[in-house]
C-alpha cells in the first residue's frame, strides 16, 4: 500500500469516527497518530487468503474502505467476519457503502473460497437496515453489550450473509 493511500485510509477512519461512526473507535475524538497504529496493524496482517482490505475510490480518492478476514482453522475457515466498514463523510449517500458491500460479496465467495460473512453492528445507527437491505440477516443481539456513555448502552447486533 502506498504511502498516500495509508494516509488517506486513516484520515477517512478518523473522519468517519469524529462524524460519530461506528468504525472501530467507540470514543471521538480520535487524532491520526491514534488511528495510525491500529490501521497499521491491519495493513500488517494482509494475505490474499486470510485478510483483505477493499477500497472504494471516486474521482482517484478514497471514498471508503473494509476489512474483511477469515481464520484458517479448519471449523471455520469456510467464513468471515467484516470490520471497519465505511464511507468517508464527503462521499455519503453516493452508494460508495452499497457498492463495497456488492463488492465483498464478490471477493469473499470467488477470490477467498467463503460461504459466508459474518459482522457486529452497533444499534441504535440504522446500520441493521442498510445491512438488511444489502441481503444481510440479523441472528442475534447482545443486548446493551456496547456503553457508549452513561446511559447510552447500545445492542450489538449479529448479522450473517449467505454467499
Amino acid at each position: 500500500m502506498s504511502s498516500e493511500l495509508r494516509r488517506e485510509m486513516i484520515e477517512c477512519w478518523v473522519t468517519v469516527t469524529n462524524a460519530g461512526g461506528a468504525a472501530g473507535f467507540p470514543f471521538p475524538p480520535v487524532d491520526f497518530d491514534q488511528v495510525a497504529v491500529v490501521a497499521d496493524q491491519i495493513i500488517a496482517g494482509l494475505a490474499p487468503q486470510r485478510s483483505r482490505l477493499l477500497l472504494a475510490c471516486v474521482d482517484g480518492t478514497l471514498a471508503g474502505w473494509l476489512n474483511v478476514r477469515s481464520d484458517a482453522n479448519p471449523l471455520i475457515a469456510h467464513w468471515g467476519t467484516v470490520h471497519h466498514v465505511q464511507t468517508h463523510t464527503g462521499f455519503r449517500g453516493r452508494g460508495v457503502g452499497a457498492a463495497l458491500m456488492h463488492r465483498l460479496r464478490r471477493v469473499a465467495r470467488e477470490e477467498m473460497g467463503l460461504e459466508q460473512l459474518h459482522l457486529a453492528a452497533r444499534g441504535g445507527v440504522g446500520l441493521d437496515d442498510f445491512y438488511g437491505r444489502l441481503g444481510w440477516k440479523e441472528i442475534g443481539r447482545w443486548p446493551g453489550a456496547l456503553r457508549l456513555a452513561p446511559g447510552d448502552d447500545r445492542d450489538e447486533i449479529l448479522m450473517v450473509l449467505e454467499l
